[in-house]
């Protein structure tokens, strides 16, 4: 019997060959690259336009509530008016340096305040009162004063443990240099130079010119302390004189390398 024909073999090889894909030229390949990249660009505008909406658009992540820390003189329902925050609104577009402003604006008794929003539905107002250091006599009234020099607040009552200062500076040439301005803010260094037992017992701060401050305590005693210059060293010295001599009525620190104390 005779075996298969060449053109017999040759049809049985090419049967046996699997089937190549076709060949995808140049062009195939530039129109498959693009579509990748209109369909990666498309996905990307979808996933922004859900995230504006879920910002913006739906009631998701909308300012629900306003929560105040760190008043102390202020009341948390004052501070929260004053800062007007837009209820209902997307947290997104709530202009939190706005509410600062409008807070340091309408309460200077604020110092410094954080507007934080709280996800998903708050914002937190962290609040930093100013602290006063001196009183300035107004009538029956007092201004508080901070240790900026910062007139914040007129109050009915003094405060605890905040001397009162009293201007009376002489028709000296310091005082034509100076100015009553700068005097307030020499007055203020002083006070803010105090030791801390020494300032609850100081009644008043009195200032006759840039170089004359004198401290009148509890018990009536004094202290010299002179200009605002040199002010934690004679803070010091004046802590270390009161400790040795506690029966001491007036107190010179007004030169720290040579203080000097007596009883009256």
């Amino acid at each position: 019997m005779a075996g298969p024909t060449t053109a017999q073999r040759g049809e049985a090889e090419r049967a046996d060959t699997p089937a190549r894909p076709p060949r995808i030229g140049p062009e195939g390949r530039r129109l498959t690259g693009r579509t990748r990249l209109i369909l990666a660009a498309v996905g990307a505008v979808l996933i922004a336009a859900a995230v504006v909406w879920v910002l913006y658009g739906s009631s998701w992540l909308r300012l629900e509530r306003v929560t105040t820390t760190g008043t102390d003189v202020l009341t948390r329902s004052e501070v929260e008016a004053a800062a007007a925050a837009p209820l209902g609104s997307p947290l997104a577009s709530v202009d939190t340096d706005a509410i600062a402003d409008r807070l340091r604006q309408k309460l200077p008794r604020i110092d410094s305040v954080d507007v934080v929003r709280s996800w998903p539905h708050g914002v937190s107002l962290k609040v930093t009162e100013r602290e006063p250091v001196l009183l300035v006599g107004k009538g029956e009234k007092f201004i508080e004063v901070d240790a900026k020099g910062v007139r914040f607040a007129t109050v009915d009552e003094a405060p605890p443990h905040v001397p009162l200062l009293e201007m009376k500076p002489d028709r000296s040439a310091s005082l034509r240099r100076f100015g009553g301005d700068r005097l307030l803010r020499e007055a203020v260094r002083v006070a803010g130079d105090l030791p801390g037992k020494v300032a609850g017992e100081t009644r008043t701060v009195r200032v006759t010119s840039y170089d004359s401050t004198v401290l009148e305590l509890t018990r009536g005693r004094t202290v010299m302390w002179g200009s605002s210059e040199e002010g934690p060293a004679k803070a010091r010295v004046l802590a270390a004189l009161m400790k040795a001599s506690p029966k001491g009525g007036h107190f010179d620190v007004s030169a720290p390398t040579a203080p000097a104390v007596s009883k009256s």
